[in-house]
């Protein structure tokens, strides 16, 4: 019980964050993000979830004032269709292999995913985090192989994370950052740095936002020294500074 309550808060999804006299800006956030904007702060109400379904209900009217996307094609068509001020990108990462902390697959390469047996999770193909999937494994050749063991596609990287660290899986593909906050859990594989695809966050103000002002100043505050100091001890890579 003790380690699911553990897990469940290093894997929470929604959490509102505010502070007194302060105006509460609504963020809405790639999954991937949950740890390092809750050390960024402020006075915000945070939705992780995968940026897709983030930026289907963006365009349904949501009450976002910032989205912060794992991928610019979120943000672009957002941007594209007068939904969004201009996306700046303000962080990177890379894609690894997580297994349990107990290996009980002995897998030790992303090649040993082929063996037949295995039980592999990903992310749906609509999410960031299954798109870079599925180009890392047709890079190296090998999607058809594992596509055969693979048996839970996620909407989001919070879930991948959790079946693995749960043991619920032999091995499931997120980025470097996700494996900070389960440590304990797991242990991580490298993927061949040749073969990752680029990997680029965004993040822009809602035009509808009634607190744009705020949004702006939440915008400035992930890109600020502090913010780009926080993305990287979280594991993020950086970017050249947005001006």
């Amino acid at each position: 019980m003790r380690r699911l309550v553990v897990l469940g808060a290093a894997l929470a999804l929604t959490l509102p964050a505010s502070v007194s006299g302060a105006t509460q800006v609504n963020v809405f956030a790639a999954a991937s993000l949950t740890n390092a904007f809750l050390r960024i702060g402020g006075a915000s109400r945070y939705s992780f979830a995968g940026s897709d379904q983030l930026a289907v209900q963006i365009r349904q009217g949501a009450p976002a004032d910032v989205f912060a996307s794992a991928s610019p094609k979120y943000t672009q068509l957002l941007y594209r269709d007068g939904l969004l001020s201009k996306p700046v990108v303000f962080a990177t990462n890379k894609l690894i292999v997580l297994v349990p902390r107990s290996n009980p697959a002995k897998i030790r390469s992303v090649y040993d995913l082929r063996r037949s047996g295995l039980k592999v999770v990903v992310g749906d193909s609509t999410v960031p985090i299954g798109i870079y999937t599925r180009q890392i494994l047709d890079t190296l050749g090998i999607a058809s192989d594992i596509a055969k063991n693979v048996v839970s596609q996620e909407s989001d990287v919070k879930g991948i994370v959790s079946k693995v660290a749960l043991g619920e899986a032999d091995a499931g593909f997120v980025y470097r950052t996700d494996a900070r906050p389960v440590a304990g859990h797991i242990r991580t594989i490298a993927l061949p740095a040749w073969a990752q695809p680029p990997i680029r966050y965004e993040i822009a103000v809602v035009k509808s936002s009634t607190h744009a002002t705020a949004a702006r100043s939440f915008v400035k505050r992930v890109t600020s020294t502090r913010g780009r100091k926080l993305l990287a001890r979280a594991g993020f890579g950086l970017t050249k500074k947005p001006r």
